[in-house]
């Protein structure tokens, strides 16, 4: 009968207006709200109200915007890349235009999500801008790329005048100027880029007199990432920076201005130790890096009599 045949094809069209649940890959595991699977569950929600009630018009929900100079949580928008520095072998410094000289509207420390395409595969990761907060017209993203990663197999393959899409902004670290005595930094590898805007914002405003520590761990001399930026914060009178390398043996190897600042080998309980005891006022701790580094540099601020409330783990 033609009823059954319409009744059908009815039933055809809304299975394909059924939204698709999201691959495990395509969740970044920072904690984002509202994740990947929240967006799909509240879509999938509305698709079954829609199909109950026949209602095709009820899928339609908010028009996503069109003109991204506002970011939005809920849906990703297109950015153009305007510069893709390599900073070193693994890591790259990308640009992204922001229309008519207008803000990103993070608060320092924040983070974005990148989507990405592999293989038909989609990717979510979670990236700190380092350009300052209150930067007109562009944002920049450090991003390490790794043999395996898909992500890095994507980001590899950009260059200036190529889009991106992000969405955001995430993050529960919320820095207020002169909130705290001291602000000491620990961060590892591309752990740096959240420390980055917070530094930026301290030594940008007079009116800020927070001491800043900020410790830097990386594999080799060579390795450190944005030196020049690093060396240029240190000069400001309530800023000091240090280094802990992993690979590095000897200071000869390295310029006179790192020598007296540089320690070899890996950030451990008796090196937090002494920068907690070292602060010059009552350090808040930020910590970013892997998930290992974290974890441990978290037990040695404890140890070192850090309650929890004095420490923040990006």
């Amino acid at each position: 009968r033609m009823d059954e045949r319409e009744e059908g094809d009815n039933e055809e069209a809304w299975l394909q207006l059924r939204p698709v649940e999201p691959l495990p890959s395509q969740c970044c595991g920072s904690g984002c709200s509202p994740c990947v699977f929240d967006l799909y569950h509240r879509e999938l929600a509305r698709w079954e109200a829609a199909r109950a009630s026949n209602d095709r018009s009820l899928l339609s929900g908010e028009e996503p915007q069109s003109c991204p100079s506002k970011l939005s949580p809920e849906t990703f928008l297109a950015f153009r890349i305007s510069a893709v520095d390599r900073l070193t072998k693994d890591t790259y410094r990308v640009r992204f235009a922001l229309p008519r000289n207008s803000r990103l509207g993070l608060r320092p420390g924040q983070h974005l999500i990148l989507r990405g395409k592999v293989d038909d595969l989609e990717i979510q990761r979670a990236y700190t801008p380092i350009s300052p907060a209150n930067a007109e017209g562009y944002f920049e993203v450090l991003i390490k790329c790794y043999e395996t990663g898909l992500m890095s197999r994507y980001v590899k393959s950009w260059s200036a005048g190529d889009t991106a899409f992000w969405r955001g902004p995430f993050g529960d670290f919320f820095y207020k100027p002169n909130q705290y005595g001291e602000l000491l930094m620990l961060a590892s590898g591309t752990g740096l880029a959240p420390m980055v805007p917070v530094l930026q914002s301290i030594t940008d405003n007079a009116e800020d007199e927070t001491f800043v520590t900020l410790v830097g761990c990386f594999k080799t001399f060579e390795g450190i990432y944005l030196k020049t930026f690093l060396q240029e914060q240190a000069r400001f009178w309530n800023v000091r920076t240090f280094f802990a390398l992993s690979q590095e043996k000897s200071p000869e190897n390295l310029p006179w201005s790192f020598r007296e600042k540089t320690r070899f080998g890996r950030l451990a309980q008796d090196l937090v130790e002494e920068l907690v005891g070292a602060c010059r006022r009552k350090p808040f701790a930020l910590v970013c890096g892997s998930a290992e580094f974290t974890k441990d540099v978290a037990r040695y601020l404890r140890c070192a009599g850090l309650a929890e409330d004095s420490y923040f783990l990006f």
